[in-house]
């Protein structure tokens, strides 16, 4: 079975890929991305790496020629992604394609604080519905990765600030989401399904601060502040005006229980449980570390 993965050069794509190739034959997997390059090395592995571009739709039939799966990792171009994904749809039936696996999000419902970012992806699970292929959707959750710039501050400051109030959150790993990925993909059992999938424990800032406090060895104080307060310090560090919209709607969907939901997913597609919060960003923190400039 040859399976497909968009956006192969992505933080999920490489994950996912990496997953793949502990239980599939590299040369059964084509991996697809703007930019083979820098994938390359992936191809002395066996994979068959293409070039495709969901802006440029005559790409993709040359890109999914030969797959029988196809995983279709969202993209981050906002206010694109439809026609994107639809691109990638389309150029999946006519590549004959069996099922499509796609990475949407947790709760993407109409009256969704973030708005656009939301309805796009609800648009897409549309589309795959109309499409007359079968699909999976697996509606992942607040990636845990995502805390670690935030936690670096705090480090310095001793204070984590946000508009996220008493919100709870289920972090999740993008190894866990790839791991699931890979799951889904080897397994036509699981078509027609949708997954929700997050970590193992609900948290607030309060909670986050406490670990990032155990892990730095210094207090940390979760600070709550308003939207404005929050849109005012994003402006201040230099986010575009739609960077800073999203954060300060995120937060919004955070107070309000957006992502509080907690599944057992990833336990039950991969027999092991979710990582814990701490865990992730033990890992994560410590390669941010490695990487850091010395001298």
């Amino acid at each position: 079975m040859r399976i497909i993965i968009t956006g192969a050069g992505g933080q999920l794509g490489r994950l996912v890929t990496e997953r793949l190739l502990q239980r599939h034959p590299g040369r059964d997997l084509i991996l697809v991305t703007r930019q083979p390059e820098a994938i390359s090395g992936l191809a002395d592995r066996g994979a068959s790496v293409r070039f495709g571009d969901f802006d440029e739709p005559d790409t993709l039939d040359e890109a999914f020629r030969g797959g029988e799966r196809l995983l279709l990792i969202s993209t981050m171009s906002l206010g694109r992604r439809v026609d994107q994904h639809r691109a990638a749809i389309l150029a999946a039936r006519r590549a004959r394609v069996g099922r499509i696996v796609y990475t949407s999000m947790i709760n993407p419902v109409p009256d969704h604080p973030i708005g656009l970012w939301v309805d796009e992806h609800r648009q897409t699970e549309d589309a795959l519905r109309d499409a007359e292929l079968a699909w999976t959707v697996l509606r992942n959750g607040y990636y845990a990765e995502s805390l670690v710039d935030d936690l670096l501050v705090a480090f310095r400051s001793g204070r984590l600030v946000t508009n996220h109030g008493g919100g709870r959150v289920a972090f999740v790993s993008r190894a866990d989401c790839a791991a699931v990925a890979a799951e889904t993909l080897l397994d036509d059992r699981h078509a027609g399904n949708i997954y929700d999938v997050t970590g193992p424990a609900a948290l607030d800032m309060r909670a986050v601060a406490a670990i990032g406090a155990q892990l730095s060895g210094r207090p940390i104080e979760a600070i709550e502040i308003d939207d404005a307060a929050a849109a005012g310090r994003l402006v201040e560090a230099g986010l575009a005006e739609p960077l800073v919209k999203f954060v300060v709607s995120l937060g919004v969907a955070v107070r309000n229980g957006y992502y509080a939901q907690v599944s057992t997913t990833v336990r039950d597609l991969t027999g092991r449980e979710a990582s814990p919060l701490r865990d992730v960003l033990a890992r994560e923190l410590a390669l941010a570390a490695e990487a850091r400039p010395t001298g």
